[in-house]
């Protein structure tokens, strides 16, 4: 059985860092594709970055140079460095998998692709 659990989240001030974890069990970590998501109040789930099972990444514009998205196949955790953060990253972020092979680009932030989520873990940016 798949399991996502997230941990790192928190209050910062505006111009902050978190780090944000995911432990992935149940399944052979190095072959599936991981993302990080996140919905604010009100608003739809959004993809904020992805790592497919050969390394490449993807990010939202909207965090471009200031989120990093890294994992350790070894400890099966998925990270998320969170750097500038500003009030409007203020959400609950996910951690998600998709098992079954590569993942077209344009669809690693598409919540649709992935078919594991993680609980979710609350991000409050003060300004």
């Amino acid at each position: 059985q798949v399991q996502l659990v997230e941990s790192g989240g928190g209050s910062v001030q505006s111009g902050g860092s978190l780090r944000l974890s995911c432990a992935a069990s149940g399944y052979t970590y190095s072959s599936y594709c991981m993302g990080w998501f996140r919905q604010a109040p009100g608003k739809e789930r959004e993809g904020v970055a992805s790592i497919d099972s050969d390394g490449s990444t993807v990010y939202a514009d909207s965090v471009k140079g200031r989120f990093t998205i890294s994992q350790d196949n070894a400890k099966n955790t998925l990270y998320l460095q969170m750097n500038s953060l500003k009030p409007e990253d203020t959400a609950m972020y996910y951690c998600a998998a998709v098992d079954g092979g590569p993942v077209p680009l344009s669809q690693l932030l598409a919540a649709g692709t992935y078919n594991y989520w993680g609980q979710g873990i609350q991000v409050t940016v003060s300004s």
